[in-house]
This record gives structure tokens, sequence and C-alpha cells, in this order.
């Protein structure tokens, strides 16, 4: 049985099946994934539909793209509610997602939730099964790794926002919550596991202005002072088309080796 780690697959669920098929994933090992299911890639309506029932070897985790989707569901569940609407009308789906985007400028950002209505034909009561679904999810997952204390989250893992007073962050993190989804090179100056292990993804190892640049690859940090392992896997597949360094990535936890896709 192995441990097999991903993170941002941002609608791309072909290629996460592919990347689980090369390394020969089974229903004897386990599949932990840290997040950004949706989003940027053409895939999340399937992706939607996988988190519904992924398997009990797989084990999700919320990532900020989740996050923002819940909100997105939310908003327009009060029109729905305030108006007693159906919300198994596609009609009035699409009534009720152009009123929502008058409400606020960065209501789907992305274009997501307009994909699966016009695209997918997914009424309001689809989108709020999914949401339900993301609501559901911890904002981090922890196991024991050859006695590391490992913890798989999105953004970074902090124990508590006191260690955050008086330090200039690159963020600013009002909850626990919001640096587990939001952290970037936080994550890695201030976060972290004594004695441990913190697996997240959310910065790209693609970006050059981030600290876990690293061309495309898998970014592995060791803080000798707290004896923390970090490891950032999201290698930027969702920009693909911006650079040929962007790769998906798959971490296998007890021997730490890593396998890619472009």
């Amino acid at each position: 049985m192995y441990t097999y780690i991903m993170t941002d697959i941002h609608g791309h669920y072909d290629a996460m099946r592919k990347l689980l098929d090369k390394v020969g994933f089974s229903a004897s090992d386990r599949l932990i994934c840290a997040g950004d299911y949706i989003d940027r890639g053409p895939q999340s309506y399937e992706m939607l539909r996988w988190i519904e029932n992924p398997g009990k070897n797989v084990i999700l985790v919320r990532g900020n793209h989740d996050e923002e989707y819940v909100y997105y569901v939310e908003l327009m569940k009060i029109i729905f509610q305030k108006m007693k609407l159906d919300m198994g009308s596609l009609e009035v789906t699409k009534s009720v997602y152009k009123a929502a985007g008058k409400i606020t400028s960065v209501f789907d950002s992305y274009g997501t939730v307009k994909q699966l209505i016009q695209k997918n034909g997914a009424v309001f009561s689809e989108l709020s099964l999914w949401a339900d679904c993301i609501r559901k999810l911890p904002y981090f997952y922890e196991l024991t790794n050859k006695g590391r204390r490992c913890v798989i989250v999105h953004g970074g893992y902090i124990e508590n926002l006191d260690s955050l007073k008086g330090v200039k962050t690159d963020g600013s993190y009002d909850s626990l919550e919001e640096f587990y989804l939001t952290a970037r090179d936080d994550a890695y100056l201030y976060g972290g596991v004594e004695h441990g292990m913190v697996i997240a993804g959310h910065t790209p190892t693609t970006n050059i202005y981030e600290l876990p640049f690293n061309h495309g690859n898998v970014y592995r940090f060791y803080d000798k002072e707290n004896d923390c392992i970090f490891y950032d896997l999201d290698c930027g597949y969702a920009f693909g088309d911006m650079g040929s360094d962007a790769k998906l990535a798959c971490l296998r936890l007890e021997d730490e080796k890593v396998f890619y896709i472009r």
C-alpha cells in the first residue's frame, strides 16, 4: 500500500487519471488531494462529479478555489430562497446566475459556474450539492510517516496565528483557515511542523517571483531549525499554455518519489 499526494488539478480530470495510471494507483493504495479541483481547466464538471464519490481510499482537502465556489453558490442560494424559485429549473438557474453577477463584480471570477450551467446543463440543485460536498472537506489532513507528523494542506500550515505577531507577512490572515488556504511564502517562513512535514500546493513552482520557484518541478525545502520538511506539489499544470516547464505532479509519500506528466 502506498500513499500518493496530488494538488491543484484545476479542472484537468483526464490529466489526473493519466497520472494515477502512470503511478499504478490501485484500490489498495491511498490518494490524498490538497485542493483546487476546479477553475482554469476545461473539466471542472468532471472534477465536481468525481468529488461526489471519489472512493473510500481517497481523501480530499479543500483549496481556496473550492472555497470560492461555495461562496458563489451561497450568493445564488440567497436569491433562490428569497424569491422562492425552482432550484431544479435550468432557465431559472441561468436567470439567478445573471442576477448574482450584478450584485458583485467578483462573482464567478473564472467563469466556472457559468460553464457548469451553460455547457453542462447543471441546475442549482446540482451546484448546491457540490457546494455541500466541499463544505464537508477538511482544511488539512494529518498522518504519521516514518515517525514524522505529516500535514497535507492547500496553502500552508501554522500551529497558531500568535507566531505571526510582530513579523512582516506577505498576506493578511484573520483566521487559521485563511492561512491554510492562501499562505504562500509565509508558509515556509513562519509555518511548519516541528520534527514533521508539510505538503502543500497553491503556489506554482513555475512562478519566478515566489519562494518555491523551481522551474516547474516539485519544490522541497528542509528547515533545519525546526527539523521540518516542506513540499510544494503545484508545478503549474493549470498554466501549461504559458510555459513548457509546467507539469502535474504526484508524490509517493513512503519513499518521496515524484511522478510527473506534462
